[in-house]
């Protein structure tokens, strides 16, 4: 069967389909069976106890049956939209050079991915380093399986920078801070440089919820 869904055309990516396909196909044979039993069930004339206790515990397995296929087909289907069901959150820092920011208001912090883009919880208060640089905290989810995850941050009035998220496509909880990565680019505010003292004091570390 899995041949035969390959050559119509499906594949066993996380786009192809054949997982869901798959699943629709036991769906289907696991209504087949309960229709052919309930007919036969009705069918039948006169029934004992123990073929009514026979027949209760075919029910039970059926009914099993069909639990365990719709789990697998919503399994299958998110898998196939790229959804994840757990959305584990991604708590972050940012550090900031000296001087940058005062006050966490109007500054946005965005997670883009090639699925979806989705606003960051930014803290209000700003914490600071020994050496005085600005520490930017928040959260956000990830509602997609994908590698493909970049952390943008806008400063009022300043800089844009980006963060690449070094995370797998369904990460698993940490429990502490991963290391330091420096911004992977930085786009500065019109009439403005960014100079390479600037450019490294920007990073970004993170962990999972």
């Amino acid at each position: 069967m899995t041949s035969l869904l390959r050559t119509i055309g499906f594949s066993d990516g996380p786009d192809g389909g054949l997982g869901i396909a798959m699943s629709a196909l036991s769906g289907v044979a696991a209504a087949l069976a309960v229709a052919i039993m309930l007919s036969v069930y009705f069918r039948t004339g006169h029934r004992s106890r123990r073929d009514v206790v026979r027949h209760g515990l075919a029910a039970c397995a059926v009914f099993v049956l069909l639990a365990f296929v719709i789990v697998d087909l919503r399994q299958a289907a998110q898998a196939y939209l790229g959804l994840n069901p757990a959305k584990p959150a991604v708590e972050f820092e940012i550090r900031l050079p000296k001087g940058t920011l005062t006050t966490a208001a109007d500054t946005q912090i965005e997670l883009l991915t090639d699925r979806n883009q989705k606003l960051a919880k930014v803290q209000e208060a700003l914490s600071a380093t020994d050496d005085g640089r600005s520490i930017l905290r928040g959260t956000v989810t990830l509602d997609y399986r994908t590698t493909d995850r970049v952390m943008l941050l806008n400063l009022p009035g300043q800089a844009q920078s980006t963060f690449r998220v070094r995370l797998p496509a369904s990460p698993t909880r940490s429990i502490g801070f991963g290391p330091w990565h420096l911004a992977d680019g930085i786009v500065p505010a019109s009439g403005s440089t960014v100079s390479t003292e600037i450019h490294d004091t920007f990073a970004i570390r993170y962990r999972v919820l």
